[in-house]
């Protein structure tokens, strides 16, 4: 079953969801906001997807963090920011088996979802 994790007001989860809809494809939506996010669900999609991919470093909250929190991220950083702050996951992360992506494009769903 595909599960796509984001939060309801952002612009690229609600695209993410139409095309789903429009395409017929079934879907479980999780939203990190309500229903969190834990180390399981991040271990899961770094096995598959590199730190970098999943850490967005362009939102509101990756701006407002400490220079000392931005300064010197790794991969055990990232989780610890990403599990602190949800918000810094890219979004949507689309996961099906084994198969993860983060952002979405139909191009990229069109590929992930056949």
């Amino acid at each position: 079953m595909l599960t796509i994790y984001g939060i309801s007001n952002c612009d690229s989860c609600r695209k993410a969801r139409k095309w789903l809809d429009t395409e017929g494809v079934a879907y479980h939506y999780h939203d990190i906001r309500v229903d969190g996010v834990d180390r399981e669900m991040l271990d899961r999609w770094l096995a598959v997807a590199d730190w970098k991919i999943l850490l967005n470093t362009r939102s509101k909250t990756w701006r407002a963090l400490d220079e000392a929190d931005k300064a010197c991220v790794d991969q055990s950083g990232a989780v610890r920011l990403m599990l602190a702050h949800p918000t810094l996951i890219k979004r949507p992360v689309a996961e099906a088996g084994e198969s993860v992506i983060a952002g979405f494009s139909p191009e990229a769903y069109s590929t992930f979802v056949d």
